[in-house]
């Protein structure tokens, strides 16, 4: 990843971290505080010293251990990885929903694809990119744009890996889609026009025009990528 948040506004893990902490949405407290309650637990004085050799507590200390925990949460045992590895193979709707998912849409050549790749593609299936996929034409959120101050930002938010999307909802930046199925019906007829919007969003303006089983088959493709032995590993929860 090349930053974090939405918006990208935390370049390190590290710097992520430590933001929910001190938000006033989440846990609405402050750094010296956290320093000072970890520093009256022995264990956690103990822990400290073996990993960073003394028992000083610091606020760049506790970013940097949950930046080294969080980087030892890998997922990578989904059906498609498993498919991938030659240990297991695609329905027949899936394996449609794959081809739709990989493919241009390009009706005036007879192509009928739902043109995702190129946002999610490689084996995260995000670019790390920040852009805007046509939620809306006059931006309450300005999204990338307040951090690099340029207006050719707005409304642009940084692409979600889609591994585990089945059970990461609700989606977009806002939470506003519920399901995928809100998310795919988005793409088949709600692209919304503005000066910033993404030149891959041009193509799909009227609509990707799939039918409701292609709708169903892409869903299933995209299931395909839950991984039900990260998520069930008791280390992670």
């Amino acid at each position: 990843n090349n930053g974090f948040f939405w918006d990208g506004r935390s370049v390190k893990l590290r710097e992520q971290a430590l933001v929910p902490i001190q938000d006033h949405l989440e846990m609405n407290d402050n750094l010296p505080n956290v320093v000072s309650k970890l520093n009256d637990v022995r264990t956690y004085r103990l822990m400290f010293d073996a990993a960073f050799g003394n028992k000083e507590i610091t606020s760049e200390r506790i970013g940097l251990a949950l930046e080294q925990y969080m980087y030892s949460l890998v997922s990578g045992d989904s059906k498609f990885d498993r498919v991938q590895r030659g240990l297991d193979t695609f329905s027949i709707s899936e394996k449609k929903g794959q081809i739709l998912f990989n493919t241009e849409f390009n009706p005036a050549s007879g192509i009928k694809g739902a043109d995702c790749f190129h946002c999610h593609g490689d084996i995260n299936f995000t670019n790390n990119e920040y852009l805007n996929n046509g939620l809306d034409s006059i931006f309450t959120d300005k999204g990338r744009a307040l951090v690099t101050g340029r207006a050719n930002d707005e409304g642009k938010f940084k692409v979600p890996s889609l591994r585990n999307v089945e059970v990461t909802g609700p989606y977009m930046h806002d939470g506003r889609f519920k399901t995928l199925e809100e998310v795919v019906e988005h793409y088949n007829s709600g692209i919304r026009f503005s000066s910033t919007l993404d030149p891959n969003m041009h193509t799909i303006r009227q609509g990707l025009q799939l039918t409701a089983s292609e709708k169903r088959d892409l869903i299933n493709f995209m299931k395909t990528l839950t991984d039900q032995t990260y998520l069930n590993n008791p280390k992670y929860r």
